[in-house]
């Protein structure tokens, strides 16, 4: 069966519009998070307006995206702030073949226009559910086919991914493009306020005194073909091969809705399934992005699968301290940074680990670290149990 390359990549996050940008700020140690203000919107003044009152929430902390404004303000006909973030995502990514296959993946999209819905009738401003978004990306692109969104709590891009990767491997598609995004709106906010866990201060992943996580915005588009259609682009100089998808695995650990399961079963076999696809042993795997969200649950499954399944002396880190955690956007992003480890073979540490938690010292640093050649393992779990893997190599054209 075929192999699953990466042609293109882009990335959109509080750190910047480019995923070298992104890297590059990462291992340096910088953060993008600000307290929840945002650039000027047309029609006001004044400067560095709230985007929404975060005074009665947990936290004023989030990863904004520098300019991302409303394409109109209506209130005939509201559009979502996230078309504004797939136009600007879109302009990265170059032209693409109206034949390309679209998955989008988005935990809200345009939920940002609920609060100002009208409240006397059952219709639903257009652009609000996540059914939307690929119809929208579709016609700006041109493509011959509306695509379709896989919304499946924070694993939804990773999920999304591996989707697009098993369609191409199986011969049903020569080109898939992936692009996923969510930003932050009040509707979000308040539900990871409500259910206590957001952190008051940023988000410390595998830190003893972690607090919760902190919310982020951003958007990624990942290009996928096989081997013919790759080498086709390259010949046109249109394209040419970043990294390759070998492995993926995606399953539910069924034990809680919003909390993972304690022993990370789930997690324990997605890792599994991606590896017997890459064809590859967990001692093979040479670096770990984790899910790693800063909440005290989370945390303790992941560092419970990494102490059960790998050599005490592989290094993980988690990046949602610096930008994050984006939702529905963040195994999108996660997967295209590893195109860049892949690339550089240094994994930037984690922002915000000081101190670290039971399981964490051996392998999580808040500082960038060399780390020798062979595959990466980027991980995503979600609410309802839900829990996903990639395994990235270098292409080897």
């Amino acid at each position: 069966m075929t192999q699953v390359y990466i042609a293109a990549a882009a990335t959109i996050t509080a750190l910047g519009d480019d995923l070298d940008t992104l890297y590059q700020e990462l291992v340096r140690g910088k953060s993008g998070l600000t307290r929840m203000t945002a650039p000027m919107l047309p029609g006001h003044p004044e400067s560095g307006i709230p985007r929404f009152d975060t005074s009665v929430y947990t936290s004023p902390w989030a990863g904004l995206i520098p300019n991302l404004l409303p394409k109109e303000l209506s209130v005939e006909n509201p559009i979502p702030l996230i078309f504004s973030l797939a136009d600007r995502l879109l302009d990265k990514l170059g032209p693409i073949d109206p034949s390309t296959c679209l998955i989008t993946a988005s935990t809200k999209a345009g939920i940002d226009l609920l609060p100002g819905a009208p409240k006397n009738t059952a219709r639903l401003p257009q652009g609000l559910l996540v059914s939307s978004l690929p119809g929208y990306i579709s016609r700006k692109l041109g493509l011959a086919r509306p695509g379709f969104n896989i919304s499946a709590a924070c694993a939804s891009s990773t999920i999304a991914l591996a989707k697009g990767a098993a369609m191409i491997k199986s011969g049903r598609e020569t080109t898939v493009l992936v692009c996923a995004m969510d930003v932050v709106s009040e509707f979000i906010f308040s539900g990871f306020s409500a259910l206590g866990a957001m952190s008051p201060d940023p988000a410390a992943p595998f830190d003893k005194n972690r607090k919760g996580l902190t919310l982020g915005e951003g958007a990624a588009g990942i290009l996928l073909m096989n081997k013919e259609k790759l080498n086709t682009a390259k010949k046109a100089g249109k394209r040419t091969g970043l990294a390759r998808i070998s492995g993926w695995g995606v399953a539910n650990d069924a034990s809680h809705l919003t909390a993972p399961a304690r022993d990370g079963l789930g997690l324990k076999l997605a890792i599994k399934a991606a590896c017997q696809k890459a064809d590859i042993s967990f001692s093979d795997i040479q670096a770990v992005n984790t899910h790693g969200t800063g909440t005290r649950h989370n945390d303790e499954m992941e560092l419970t699968v990494l102490n059960a399944l790998f050599n005490p002396t592989i290094m993980a880190n988690s990046i949602k301290g610096a930008i994050g955690h984006t939702l529905g956007a963040g195994g999108a992003i996660e997967a295209a940074l590893c195109i860049k480890l892949l690339e550089n073979r240094i994994l930037p540490g984690t922002p915000g680990f000081m101190e670290p938690a039971p399981g964490a010292q051996n392998f999580i640093s808040p500082q960038a670290r060399p780390f020798g050649k062979g595959p990466v393992l980027t991980m995503n779990s979600g609410f309802g149990g839900i829990n996903a893997a990639l395994i990235l190599q270098e292409a080897d054209l």
